[in-house]
């Protein structure tokens, strides 16, 4: 039996492609055994390079659709008695899923607040796009206190 680490790193990186979750276990293995010279290691960075990444695009998305469902509360007026209780729950929701995500990972927070004005962008177009309300009636700027998006008790 051939067990040459660059030959045994091969068979990882074929493995990585056959069977992802099989290429974990194995890999998990390897670290908890101190075999460094069979990791993959190409492969084992590129994907905690992803799982940060993750993370980050994680936050945006629930920023977007927390910052959407305020401005619908805000300024929905024909819709808002009908749909109020869901779009709460939608808001206290996304902010249980942000507070959660920067809980596990505080060097997310500087990210949640340079991403604020961006995430309002979108969530101001998205809001344009689903309600047919005025341009002019949702404001350019972020409405909100920035220090309440995330105050479970603040709603517009």
């Amino acid at each position: 039996m051939n067990t040459h680490p660059i030959n045994s790193v091969l068979t990882q990186k074929k493995l990585y492609e056959q069977d992802f979750c099989l290429w974990i276990e194995t890999t998990i293995k390897q670290i908890k055994a101190q075999d460094f010279d069979k990791i993959d290691w190409d492969n084992l960075i590129e994907e905690l390079d992803s799982l940060g990444k993750s993370d980050k695009r994680e936050i945006k998305s629930l920023l977007v659709v927390l910052l959407e469902y305020l401005l619908k509360l805000a300024y929905w007026e024909t819709e808002r008695d009908y749909n109020q209780r869901n779009w709460k729950g939608t808001i206290r929701e996304q902010r249980r899923q942000i507070l959660l995500l920067l809980e596990d990972s505080p060097s997310l927070n500087p990210l949640f607040y340079e991403n604020l004005p961006k995430c309002y962008s979108d969530a101001r177009k998205i809001v344009l796009d689903k309600t047919n309300l005025s341009d002019n009636l949702l404001p350019i700027e972020i409405p909100f206190p920035v220090e309440y998006i995330l105050n479970d008790d603040y709603l517009p």
